[in-house]
Formats: C-alpha cells, sequence, structure tokens
C-alpha cells in the first residue's frame, strides 16, 4: 500500500475537555504518517443515533474506490452494517482500543449486542490492529480472527521528576469512571490509611461523582499541556486502579519521568509497566477490583524508605528503554500494509 490514507476518527478527538488515551494515540500517530486525510465523524459512539450514523454514511462515501480507510475501533465496530456497503471497494483497517463488549458496567445484553456488531466489523477488515500484544490476543480469540497485529503506543520524552523524600504525592490521570476504579482508590486512602500522610490528584473527565470527604482528595478535572506536566513532575507515586485497561499509556508516560506506578494486573498494563534493563519491575502490580490489596500496596510504599528508593531506581532505568511514537507509527503503517491485498 502507499499512502494516501483515509482515517475515520470519532468526533471531539482535539477537544480538551475529553482527554483519553485513544484519542491522543490516534492524534499522535496520525501526525507522523504521510498524507493522512483525516473523517471526524461528531455522534455518540459506539451506539449512534441516525444523525451521527447519516455523517459516517457521508463520510465514507466520499471516499475514492480502491482507498485504504484506517477506522477507529469506536466508531466503527458497532456500525458494521454501515461499513459492509463498502466492503467490496474500500480497504478497511480496524483499530481496537478497547473491545467494545468490554467496556464495565454494561449491560450483559449490550455486552452481546456489541460483541457481535464488532465481531461483523472486524470480519469486513483487511486489517486488524490493537494496542497490546494482550489486547491483539483478546480480539483475535473473542472474533475467531487469523491474526491481530500490534501497534504499542509510543511515549514522548520527558524531565525526570523530582521525588518527594517522603512519596506522598500520588497521581491518578483518567478519565472518572467505573473502568478506571477511582473509587477504590478514594476507598483505600480514605478508610484503610489513616494516620499516614498523603495527598491524592485526579486529573481526568468527570463523566460521573465519586463520595469523598477528605480534603487531601482532589479531583481537578481534565488537564493538558502545561498542567498535566506540573501534575506529573509534582508527583511521587503514579496509580491506576483500572478494573479493565488495554494498554495504559498514563503508564509509560509517568515512567517517562521516572516515577514509579501502583497499578492493576490488568490487559496491557503490565507490558506498559516492563522491567528495567536488569529485571526489575518500576512499580507494583495487584488484582483489580480489590481494595484491600491497593490499600496494602499504598501502605507499603508511604511506609517504606528502601521500597521507595528500589522503584525508583527501577524507574528511572525502564524509562531509557520506554517505547518511542516514530516505532508506533511505523508498525501502524507496516500492520496497514500487510493487510492490503497482494
Amino acid at each position: 500500500m502507499t499512502f494516501p490514507l483515509w482515517a475515520v476518527l470519532p468526533g471531539g478527538i482535539d477537544d480538551p475537555a475529553t482527554p483519553s488515551g485513544g484519542n491522543r494515540y490516534d492524534r499522535t500517530v496520525l501526525g507522523l504518517l504521510p498524507d493522512v486525510h483525516e473523517l471526524a465523524v461528531n455522534g455518540s459512539w459506539p451506539v449512534p443515533d441516525e444523525s451521527a450514523r447519516r455523517a459516517l454514511v457521508a463520510a465514507l462515501s466520499g471516499i475514492p474506490d480502491n482507498a485504504t480507510v484506517l477506522v477507529d475501533g469506536l466508531v466503527g465496530c458497532g456500525v458494521p452494517e454501515i461499513l459492509e456497503p463498502h466492503a467490496h471497494r474500500l480497504r478497511f483497517a480496524v483499530l481496537v482500543h478497547l473491545p467494545l463488549s468490554d467496556e464495565t458496567g454494561l449491560d450483559p445484553a449490550v455486552a452481546t449486542s456489541l460483541r457481535a456488531r464488532e465481531r461483523k466489523t472486524l470480519h469486513l477488515a483487511s486489517a486488524v490492529i490493537a494496542t497490546s500484544d494482550a489486547a491483539a490476543a483478546r480480539v483475535r480469540e473473542m472474533h475467531d480472527l487469523p491474526h491481530v497485529a500490534v501497534a504499542a503506543p509510543g511515549v514522548s520524552p520527558a524531565p525526570v521528576a523530582v521525588p518527594d523524600p517522603s512519596g506522598r504525592r500520588l497521581l491518578c490521570v483518567a478519565s472518572v469512571s467505573p473502568r478506571k476504579g477511582q473509587d477504590l482508590l478514594v476507598g483505600a486512602l480514605e478508610n484503610d490509611l489513616t494516620g499516614l500522610d498523603w495527598e491524592c490528584v485526579f486529573a481526568g473527565a468527570l463523566t460521573r461523582p465519586v463520595p469523598h470527604a477528605d480534603p487531601r482528595l482532589r479531583f481537578v478535572g481534565p488537564l493538558g499541556g502545561d498542567a498535566l506536566e506540573a501534575a506529573y513532575a509534582g508527583s511521587d507515586l503514579f496509580v491506576l486502579p483500572s478494573r479493565a485497561e488495554t494498554y495504559g499509556m498514563v503508564v509509560t508516560e509517568a515512567l517517562a519521568r521516572g516515577v514509579p506506578v501502583l497499578a492493576t494486573d490488568v490487559g496491557g498494563v503490565p507490558e506498559a509497566l516492563g522491567t528495567a534493563p536488569d529485571g526489575t519491575v518500576p512499580g507494583m502490580l495487584i488484582p483489580p477490583d480489590d481494595q484491600a490489596a491497593l490499600a496494602t500496596a499504598l501502605r507499603a510504599w508511604l511506609t517504606d524508605p528502601a521500597l521507595r528508593e528500589r522503584l525508583r531506581a527501577a524507574a528511572r532505568a525502564r524509562r531509557e528503554t520506554l517505547p518511542t511514537w516514530d516505532e508506533t507509527a511505523r508498525r501502524l503503517s507496516t500492520a496497514v500494509r500487510e493487510g492490503d491485498p497482494q
């Protein structure tokens, strides 16, 4: 395949009020590929209203025959009936950030319907790409696909954060939702760590309230640019208590600053966390949906100076081995090209 490449993306991809890892991935990678025609389709995806459906139909209809079209899975995986009439004339490559049915809190009937629709979409595609090895295996097995390529997120270089010796400054960067598990972190801090010195900043869109009373819990909404840089620079431990996570770009963003990570052992998070060259892990992994385990790990971090120093050293070493966005773009381009008919 040679470019140009058409890319069908969710509307609002650049809206600072609704940042997401998927949007950041799309924006960064597409910015590194040559001659990309972006088609942002507004709507409530993956279950669109009639207006959004018409907009997607119009977008696809305007793409010339024999073009290669990279479709963000949030837009395309729920509407196979819209993609199918174009499958004979367009080469679809679908980028799956998270299987639709894996979203936390879905009604079982809704999850079953989304899974079936996603399966139809992916079987229309000439290439399917996921953003971690774990996600690729999940998509491949769920939908009986012969191959799912992987283009894991990169990370931009960043200066090393200067730690507070006490390790008291905790940071969680994620939209506030059941999948991200902020309720578990609030519960552990308020109920299980009495008498310890800490503060925790939650940076992310407030899609739902999380009850809390302690003033040391600070929900600051979505951050970007210098404000997000300052949040990372002013943190000692990054905490991601997700119940499900395809990769966890914020994990590598913390490691890029030498900040250790406490996260749940789900999806691609262990891949993102990785190891330092000597095999040491730059953080701690705990079971998902386990507030007691989260509290135990936080207590260990806050009370054990030797542990903090070991994890900081591992994070600084892991920082030197993190993947780059240029490599992500190369892998995505290769995956799309190899999916084309020969």
